[in-house]
């Protein structure tokens, strides 16, 4: 899929081109809050960033064409960094100049290179899922905002649940961890190592070389390990080769668990009645039933003003972009109460993100709170489970083993104090 530069202006999800083919001073003349949005649409997220970005242009869309916000339109630039750091950087340096206060990478590695710059610049860096998960420390990385929960807050989730399931015991209990064998892969492993020697269950480990298209010779060595439960964790192709091979090799779907990274998408390639059971951890609601959603399709999608194709809307990945653009604009809301005349600044919204308090989006999200200590927003979600048709909700909102996160958290963000790194 090729991604051109696009502008989101106006209150529409018309794509134009280049600002330098605007009307000379048109941008001047009224008055904007620009982000930015260098995402992969075209090397590995693919359908993720895809779907993603159609669900924040459509809530954008929704808001500009209710006036925006205090009267300032959001102007959101999409451009496709294809998980490169050349054009990731450069497409962040292009951003700075022209005035973004926000950049969503959507990309661990592009998000962990970006870091330094945004402390720098003072340009709020959403990292929602993606990036560092000791970010959640606003404290060590004021303008690096997760949003909502990390890596390390999810592998607590699907523990918790786990466990629950075993009616509050894991001890004796196997938990095998198939992971892509990269630094985002490896994430939850300090977490699940803490939980193990906690609570007494045994921690198998199994990483497979990225991109993960080739797993063959991993899961049979999970189905001879006779597991309890299995968490997979990847992106992209790895996660439908994953699931695909735990169906192949017997492995119970009821006690198989992805993180966020598993989408209705997924289902269409691995067969929606083969994957009947599996659970993922859920930020935010899925499909067309919460109001936000409700609103895209009556006041944005009806008018033709939709980003991308109306089958999409309500997927998973579209009510995650939903969700973080739904975060961006109560930041800015929350910015205009604490500022009303600003000025519109990197410094200006960051106060405002910082403020975000017992935010649901109508119910879509769970309660969330965003201070300068904690930057996750308070570590809840749930876990869902797909019914053949749809993934439907396991447990209400939740959170679970942050005392485990935070000690993670903590250590490795002073460590970042220290070194930089």
């Amino acid at each position: 899929m090729a991604i051109n530069r696009r502008i989101l202006l106006s209150g529409t999800a018309a794509a134009v081109a280049a600002p330098a083919l605007l009307p000379t001073g048109v941008l001047g003349q009224e008055r904007v809050i620009r982000f930015s949005m260098p995402q992969d649409f075209t090397r590995i997220y693919t359908f993720v960033t895809s779907e993603y970005s159609q669900g924040q242009r459509d809530y954008f869309t929704l808001i500009n064409e209710r006036g925006g916000i205090n009267g300032h339109r959001i102007v959101a630039d999409i451009t496709d960094h294809a998980n490169d750091m050349p054009r990731a950087i450069e497409a962040y340096e292009r951003a700075k100049r022209e005035g973004a206060i926000l950049v969503d990478p959507l990309s661990t590695p592009v998000a962990r290179a970006l870091v330094p710059r945004a402390l720098e610049d003072k340009i709020n860096l959403i990292t929602a899922f993606s990036g560092r998960s000791d970010a959640a420390d606003g404290t060590a990385f004021p303008y690096v905002l997760p949003l909502s929960i990390n890596y390390w807050t999810q592998a607590g989730l699907i523990i918790e649940h786990f466990r629950t399931m075993e009616g509050g015991n894991l001890r004796g209990k196997k938990v095998v961890f198939v992971h892509i064998d990269t630094p985002f892969g490896k994430e939850p492993l300090p977490i699940l190592q803490v939980l193990a020697q906690r609570q007494g269950f045994e921690l198998q480990t199994f990483p497979y070389t990225p991109p993960g298209n080739d797993q063959a010779a991993i899961w049979p060595q999970v189905r001879r390990a006779r597991p309890d439960f299995v968490i997979f964790w990847g992106a992209a192709v790895g996660q439908t080769v994953a699931l695909t091979e735990a169906i192949r090799n017997g492995l119970r779907m009821d006690r198989v668990s992805s993180s966020v990274w598993l989408s209705e998408s997924d289902m269409e390639v691995v067969g929606k009645d083969a994957a009947k059971g599996v659970m993922k951890v859920e930020p935010c609601a899925s499909g067309r039933d919460p109001k936000p959603i409700q609103d895209i399709l009556t006041e944005v999608v009806a008018k033709g003003k939709g980003a991308g194709a109306e089958g999409k809307v309500g997927t998973s990945y579209y009510n995650y972009g939903v969700q973080m653009a739904s975060l961006m604009v109560e930041g800015c809301r929350m910015a205009f109460q604490k500022a009303p005349n600003g000025p519109i600044t990197g410094a200006w919204l960051n106060e405002g993100l910082r403020s975000i308090s017992n935010f649901t989006a109508d119910g879509m999200l769970p309660p969330t709170t965003v201070t300068k200590e904690d930057h996750q927003g308070g570590g809840r979600g749930r876990v869902s489970r797909w019914d053949g048709a749809k993934f439907v909700p396991a447990t209400d909102w939740f959170t679970a083993n942050q005392d485990v996160v935070w000690g993670e958290v903590r250590k490795y963000s002073e460590e970042f104090r220290r070194t930089g790194k």
